[in-house]
């Protein structure tokens, strides 16, 4: 019988999950982009619809090119990112479906079937880019980095400013440091959570 897969550590969990908060600003120092590259490496081969993968990553260190997308931001939410020591625009790749024949060769025809389906790619690729980045968050934190995602923006407009050779579609963005840093509101007060019984049911 295959041996069963030991659980991780509480104090391991506790890192990753119940440990950490989001962060809105980061202490000094740059991020090394290895770091972000093996935060991928690992996130990767968490399981997607069919494999179909479809989150894609542009990276933005501070300069022009983060600024111009900055300008697309709401609220609060630009000073953070050009306060930020690195940021990683996530977004879906709404041809996804192109790359099916490598990533899913045991169903022959995806690629075909879902030509012509376009509002079907555009609902599975957010669905599943969203779900990617839920594995790329934890995965960030796995590698010591602390993570503030956020929502608030004009995706068109950051998609012409970074996406416009590509055809991705801006999800989310996410600034990455190590550690908050120890002035203004670094870190909100933890929220409450619900516990399992509130928000399951069980037959």
């Amino acid at each position: 019988m295959p041996t069963a897969t030991a659980a991780l550590d509480r104090e391991t969990m506790h890192r990753l999950f119940e440990g950490r908060h989001t962060t809105h600003l980061f202490s000094e120092g740059a991020v090394d982009l290895e770091l972000v590259h093996r935060a991928y490496e690992d996130a990767r081969w968490a399981p997607t619809s069919m494999n179909c993968q479809p989150m894609r990553l542009t990276v933005l260190n501070p300069g022009q090119r983060r600024d111009a997308v900055v300008e697309h931001f709401k609220g609060d939410n630009g000073r953070k990112t050009t306060a930020a020591p690195l940021t990683v625009v996530l977004a879906y790749d709404p041809n996804w479906h192109e790359h099916m024949p490598t990533l899913y060769p045991q169903a022959e025809g995806l690629r075909e079937k879902f030509a012509d389906r376009l509002e079907f790619r555009e609902k599975m690729g957010r669905d599943n880019a969203f779900l990617q980045a839920g594995y790329f968050i934890v995965a960030l934190r796995a590698h010591g980095l602390d993570v503030g995602p956020m929502a608030g923006l004009d995706a068109p407009g950051v998609d012409a400013e970074v996406h416009a050779d590509t055809g991705w579609k801006t999800l989310m963005v996410l600034n990455v440091g190590h550690g908050p840093s120890t002035e203004g509101d670094a870190q909100y007060p933890r929220g409450e959570r619900f516990d399992f019984a509130q928000i399951s049911q069980v037959f």
